[in-house]
């Protein structure tokens, strides 16, 4: 039965009164990270600015994108034509090229099902009251406990939806109980990596993770198309957005750039606790970690940009920790070394014989990292 004209009515005012709400939280993080990057770096070209402002209301159709391109055009020192807004992306591209298929990634039990790849650490589950084997075979608790701490003391349990580092518990073996478990919720039980050196220099027990992020284009293809290391702190016992510290690399060899930057926009040449610097450490693994992202996009293609978090071991062996399939976040990979997603047609995606629905979720809008 079609929707009456009331129903219409209340739907496109309902879907008005979301999309102004989330603009005016991008607009206001923005406004936010404008000021701080202008105290350090002093005050922006009003002409770059009014570019940025330009660009917005001609190409991508509205002013409310301007925001987060002053935020860009503030770090870079010049506008850039090109970059794609956080909202934006939120807004008219989530929903574009993702539909509800972005939204697989966050039942995280679901990874090895989808992929078929054991480049995802997972040792077992936790699903509506049963627990199961790697194999998805459903086990007893204590079964399934010794199997998990048969060679290491400790494991990592991720709920579903626990992106951003929510409800990541770093759990012993004296610690594991029925009862906790159950508490957390369906999710997946990892084993607990032990880092390459080159993470380790920088300090923090936090496994590092590299930030790859990978696109579909037009004709089924995969590429990447921003890179970035995303490192902890001393008090951290997981990398999280509020502490992080995140460095550009180069998408060729892997090099990081030499600023790191936390999650208010400070920028610093060395990490704060270890005082090492960034420039001259280069990724390890790094090609591997492409040629493996760009393998793995291949076989899920429907949500056509994916972000995915990566680490590499002692043994330079690829892990996947976990992928981001819905809003996976672009400000920071544009603003340090965007415009990521030429060539795509994005800036395209919001003309008028595109009925915007919005996203359905927007975690991570109050974080610039995600």
């Amino acid at each position: 039965m079609p929707p009456t004209n009331a129903e219409h009515i209340a739907r496109n005012s309902w879907n008005e009164l979301r999309r102004r709400a989330f603009h005016r939280r991008h607009a206001s993080e923005a406004r936010n990270a404008l000021a701080r990057i202008e105290r350090t770096l002093g005050k922006t070209n009003p002409a770059e600015l009014r570019a940025a402002d330009a660009y917005a209301r001609e190409v991508l159709g509205e002013a409310c994108y301007a925001p987060w391109l002053r935020v860009y055009t503030a770090l870079n020192g010049t506008f850039i034509e090109g970059w794609i807004p956080d909202n934006y992306y939120g807004w008219i591209v989530v929903p574009r090229l993702k539909g509800h298929y972005g939204k697989v990634s966050d039942l995280k039990t679901l990874a090895r099902v989808i992929f078929r790849d054991t480049a995802f650490p997972d040792a077992g589950y936790h699903v509506n009251g049963l627990f199961y084997s790697q194999d998805y075979r459903a086990v007893t608790p204590l079964l399934l406990e010794k199997t998990l701490f048969h060679d290491t003391d400790k494991i990592v349990f991720k709920s579903d939806q626990s992106g951003q580092g929510r409800s990541v518990l770093i759990l012993r073996q004296q610690d594991f109980s029925l009862d906790l478990i159950k508490s957390l919720g369906n999710g997946v039980f990892q084993r607990f990596i032990r880092q390459h050196e080159v993470f380790s220099q920088f300090g923090s027990a936090a496994v590092a993770t590299i930030r790859f992020t990978t696109v579909i284009d037009d004709q089924g293809s995969a590429s990447l198309r921003a890179c970035f290391l995303r490192l902890g702190r001393d008090a951290d016992s997981h990398v999280r957005p509020a502490t992080e510290i995140c460095v550009s690399a180069n998408l060729l060899d892997g090099c990081l750039q030499s600023t790191g930057y936390q999650s208010d926009w400070t920028y610093m040449q060395t990490h704060p606790d270890s005082k090492v610097a960034f420039v001259g450490t280069r990724l390890p693994a790094f090609q591997q970690c492409v040629a493996k992202v760009l393998e793995l996009h291949g076989k899920f293609p429907f949500a056509r940009c994916v972000g995915w978090d990566v680490t590499v071991d002692v043994d330079e062996n690829v892990v996947v920790l976990e992928w981001n399939a819905e809003y996976n976040d672009v400000k920071f990979s544009e603003a340090t070394q965007g415009p990521c997603f030429l060539g795509l047609g994005w800036e395209k995606l919001g003309q008028a014989d595109y009925e915007v629905r919005g996203p359905s979720q927007q975690r991570g809008a109050k974080t610039i990292f995600g």
